[in-house]
């Protein structure tokens, strides 16, 4: 049986884990030069910076198993369970589940998934249809593992509409540490961050880089100079007496959904529906989605 994945996140590849396990035929489509999707990293001054997914965190048992394989391999590290907390007139810790990071960017760890799946990149799909056929070629399955408006553009008319939300993340240069030491940061009720990361902790080298995400109103307002109005908000909320001396701004049209869906995934006939929106808008919530599609296209075509 042929069962085409479209898209290389984390949901596209626990579903092709499970259909390859189970013994069909199975290609990854991914029109972007890399796997991970918002677990993305850039190199910027030859080390890698995060600019998708700011951390993830673990609850579940079966994802708790995929992370202990990454930490074995030496690419996932616990990193905190603190942020700090900004709002309009204070600071203050706050505790909460541990968060974990890769020490050579989280692309590294969809990497690891992707290391011995069929996996085409830069292969975008034009069309789906719901036979199923792939750009006009039958198949037996298909596997939409990307946001709903994505799938809707492929295959309109079939899923339910999702709401999803826009973030700019910036990754800030210094010449030097300048900030007190943080892991990272919440802040609140700001016109311009949502949150701000120690990339050096996050990374543990030290290095002088900060990732701040924005508002969803920030991103919607679609600002002329977003770097520098970043900047300026990042240097006000850290009191840092320094601009950064470079860096890079990246727009995220869907990144992360407005009301997350109750169930795992979505199906019609043979075409079914995963991703992050499947529960709390979390890595974790992408892999179980990806996992429980696949566990379901594998039932349906044996």
């Amino acid at each position: 049986m042929t069962v085409v994945v479209v898209g290389a996140g984390l949901s596209g590849l626990a579903c092709a884990r499970v259909l390859v396990d189970a013994g069909h035929d199975v290609l990854v489509r991914e029109c972007r030069p890399s796997v991970g999707g918002r677990f993305t990293s850039r190199s910027l001054d030859g080390r890698p910076v995060d600019f998708g997914a700011a951390y993830f965190t673990v609850s579940d048992p079966a994802f708790a198993a995929v992370v202990a394989d990454w930490q074995r391999a030496s690419l996932a590290r616990p990193w905190t369970k603190t942020f700090t907390v900004y709002d309009q007139s204070s600071a203050t810790t706050a505790t909460g589940p541990l968060r974990w990071a890769a020490p050579t960017g989280l692309r590294s760890l969809a990497e690891h998934l992707a290391a011995d799946l069929p996996v085409r990149l830069e292969a975008p799909v034009v069309r789906v249809t719901s036979d199923p056929t792939v750009d006009r070629e039958p198949v037996d399955a298909v596997a939409l593992c990307l946001p709903g408006p994505s799938a809707a553009r492929l295959l309109p008319g079939v899923f339910r509409p999702q709401a999803w939300d826009p973030v700019l993340s910036a990754v800030l240069r210094y010449a030097q540490r300048t900030w007190p030491d943080f892991h990272g940061a919440f802040v609140n009720d700001h016109p311009v961050l949502a949150t701000v990361c120690d990339d050096g902790d996050r990374r543990g080298d030290r290095a002088p880089v900060l990732v701040a995400h924005t508002t969803a109103e920030f991103a919607r307002a679609r600002p002329h100079d977003p770097a520098e109005a970043i900047a300026d908000a990042v240097g006000q909320v850290l009191n840092l007496p320094e601009r950064p001396s470079g860096g890079h701004v990246h727009r995220w049209d869907l990144a992360k959904p407005v009301q997350p869906h109750p169930e795992p995934f979505e199906l019609a006939g043979r075409v079914g529906l995963a991703g992050d929106i499947f529960g709390p808008p979390r890595a974790q919530t992408a892999w179980l989605s990806g996992r429980a599609l696949g566990v379901k296209l594998a039932a349906l075509l044996s």
